[in-house]
């Protein structure tokens, strides 16, 4: 049975990739939308995914040139560690609720530009997978809306409950951008192996030290 060309087993695969690789932009979607006006979480939400979900097409089909310039997966792993810490310190902000609209703008803007960056690895693990079938890559794409929503949906709500899972959202993204960094094919033969696995451990905990010790600051202050 084939699908736009494409195999059961195929499309079960671009399922599976997608549930593994979807975590990380769910947890970063939740912790931009938390600073948000309560009534405008799902507006932040939806606006995010849809632009993230708008660029991931976009990426869909420039994936070849993009993955063959230099240096791109290493500088999306350092905005991504800055946008770990952003979304940190900013947690107990109350200059984020004083207005709504603008609030609401910033979070979608940091959701849409961190979706985009983490999206890298989604979409070329995808188009692998699919053998670069534009329908199959697609197809892909639009199964990880739903689970990028609901995930979201459901870390938010704990996040508000648990404020310290905050934190471990933060050593998430940030052990993702060090894994980015790590990943960039220029540094294929030159990084020891041992880094492949310190870089992003270091990454996550500098995040958090970083992140704990400003927003105690900011307490005492």
């Amino acid at each position: 049975m084939e699908i736009f060309g494409l195999s059961f087993a195929v499309l079960l695969e671009v399922i599976l990739i997608n549930i593994v690789l979807s975590g990380d932009n769910a947890v970063v979607i939740a912790m931009a939308s938390r600073n948000v006006p309560k009534k405008q979480q799902k507006k932040a939400i939806f606006w995010g995914t849809f632009g993230a979900i708008i660029l991931r097409l976009i990426f869909a089909i420039a994936i070849v040139y993009l993955l063959g310039l230099p240096f791109v997966t290493f500088v999306g792993g350092l905005l991504l560690v800055y946008i770990a810490i952003k979304l940190l310190i900013d947690d107990d902000d109350e200059d984020n609720h004083r207005e709504g609209a603008s609030s609401l703008i910033s979070a979608v803007k940091t959701i849409i530009t961190a979706d985009a960056i983490m999206s890298l690895d989604n979409v070329l693990a995808i188009a692998g997978a699919v053998e670069g079938n534009i329908a199959g890559i697609i197809i892909g794409v639009i199964v990880s809306i739903p689970l990028v929503v609901f995930g979201s949906q459901l870390i938010l709500k704990a996040l508000e409950k648990y404020p310290i899972i905050s934190y471990v959202g933060a050593g998430i993204l940030a052990w993702t951008a060090g894994e980015m960094m790590v990943g960039e094919p220029k540094f294929e033969y030159i990084l020891p192996h041992d880094l492949h696995l310190l870089i992003p451990t270091a990454s996550a905990v500098l995040v958090i030290g970083f992140g704990y010790l400003t927003n105690k600051i900011k307490t005492a202050s």
